[in-house]
């Protein structure tokens, strides 16, 4: 969710506005002019710009002016009514994400809004390179491989450049991230930086949305519309996934490639156009090649430099330092505290194969997180997550004592002076307390039983730690 910001003099359409994007978590600023909304882009952190082309006062392109002086990376959608078209194309031609039209169709626009929030953070939020993993509070490429320390020399010598760079890798590995970096640590930083898979956008519509179209090129095609690539003049194109990217639309990528323009559909004039293309595939594009799937004139053009992205599996030795870095950002992410994890949890990381890469990893330790009660994270932890069953030689014996001993120290260093040991002994008590009526399906006598008390002196405790049969009050303890 994001703080959006709603520049327009019409009251009517701020209230609406307002109470549409609240019911959707997100929060709503106001402004009835240009100058009041240039006064809050200045003094408050903002996600998005929505703004009418026609204001009183200053004029919608003098404020988007103005705003992109003052933080070029924030996205603004455009609002016009049809007889000021041609000026949020002109709007649109010099940085503004999109432009919708008046009357809006609501989901359409509540799409366009989750898109441009998107690419605003990819282009404010900063990748760090090598971070320290238990500090990292921003997205970060981990690693200190061999290997790894050659992509981090490779992103320094290529991002001062404007060379096309081709980033090869299996899914997951964190090609965009390393085409963020690049694109944060190149000169075109602070112009706009687009994201356009060329899998998730359906092949009849991936053109017009690359290069835009003329009114009339097509039915429905009522207005002139301004591609992805026209928008980011000056700034950078990542396309995802080029490796599917259908053949017909390949020679017009070629052909911006090498002449720096493109034609919008049912035009008939070169646009010209500088931006700098960075690629990225996990398909084998020497047999699409061959196949003749993708064009050899293209696939030259794009690897003048290429940065292979190595699967989990080759990095063996940074599996560690990417899962304390998954489990400090994610702990931080739920306000909760950072378990941290057993030793056999990190053997047991560091013997799987990943087929998912980094990003199976992430999603093993969130999901390990979530169910771990607070308790230093081991091997079961882990093995539940990935759905696998763990090796003998990684499993805790019966009473995992280094567990045990991690979580102490933790509650003993944040615990009250002076009732230390009781506090403790109360949440162990009360653990075996609940474990034992689980086992026994909560039959108290069962448990007195089991536990060796009687059972009036069971259903004291009961009362005394506030137990419920049902669910435990401890699941957040060890």
């Amino acid at each position: 969710m994001g703080t959006i910001l709603i520049v327009d003099d019409d009251l009517q359409l701020r209230q609406s506005f307002e109470k549409l994007l609240s019911q959707e978590d997100h929060t709503v600023r106001t402004a009835p002019s240009g100058e009041a909304g240039l006064a809050i882009v200045r003094s408050q952190e903002l996600d998005l710009v929505i703004m009418d082309v026609r204001l009183p006062g200053m004029s919608g392109l003098d404020t988007f002016r103005a705003i992109r002086e003052f933080e070029p990376r924030l996205p603004v959608i455009i609002m016009t009514a049809f007889g000021t078209t041609e000026t949020a194309i002109e709007a649109t031609k010099m940085g503004a994400f999109d432009y919708v039209l008046k009357p809006f169709n609501i989901p359409e626009i509540l799409v366009l809004i989750k898109q441009a929030i998107e690419a605003g953070r990819f282009m404010r939020s900063r990748i760090a390179l090598d971070a320290v993993p238990d500090t990292a509070s921003m997205e970060a490429i981990i690693g200190r491989s061999k290997a790894m320390q050659e992509i981090y020399k490779a992103i320094g010598r290529v991002a001062s450049t404007d060379a096309t760079v081709l980033i090869r890798g299996e899914s997951g590995t964190g090609k965009e991230l390393v085409a963020r970096a690049i694109y944060q640590h190149s000169q075109r930083a602070n112009k706009p930086f687009l994201v356009i898979n060329c899998v998730a956008i359906p092949e009849t519509l991936l053109e017009s949305e690359l290069f835009g179209f003329e009114k009339g090129a097509f039915t429905g095609a009522a207005s002139r519309r301004v591609g992805r690539v026209e928008q980011a003049h000056g700034g950078t194109v990542f396309l995802d996934e080029i490796g599917d990217m259908p053949f017909a639309i390949q020679s017009k990528i070629l052909r911006l490639l090498q002449e720096k323009s493109i034609e919008r559909l049912g035009g008939r004039e070169p646009i010209p156009v500088d931006v700098r293309i960075i690629a990225a595939t996990n398909r084998d594009l020497e047999s699409a090649l061959a196949d003749g799937r993708f064009r050899e004139d293209l696939y030259y053009r794009l690897k003048v430099v290429t940065i292979r992205l190595p699967p989990l599996r080759e990095r063996e030795e940074d599996i560690p330092l990417l899962a304390e870095y998954f489990l400090a950002r994610f702990a931080a992410e739920m306000e909760t505290d950072n378990p941290g994890m057993t030793e056999k949890a990190r053997l047991l990381l560091s013997g799987y194969s990943w087929p998912g890469n980094v990003r199976e990893l992430s999603n093993v330790v969130q999901k390990a997180l979530i169910f771990s009660r607070g308790c230093p994270i081991g091997p079961e932890d882990f093995s539940k997550a990935i759905g696998i069953d763990a090796p003998a030689k990684y499993q805790e014996a019966d009473m995992p004592d280094e567990a045990l001993q991690q979580w102490i120290r933790k509650a003993l260093a944040s615990a009250d002076s002076g009732n230390a040991f009781d506090s403790l002994t109360d949440r162990f008590a009360a653990l075996i307390i609940t474990e034992a009526l689980n086992l026994t399906g909560g039959n108290r006598t069962q448990a007195a039983r089991l536990l060796g008390l009687s059972r009036p002196t069971l259903l004291s405790k009961i009362e005394r730690y506030r137990l419920k049969l049902e669910t435990s009050v401890m699941r957040d303890s060890c």
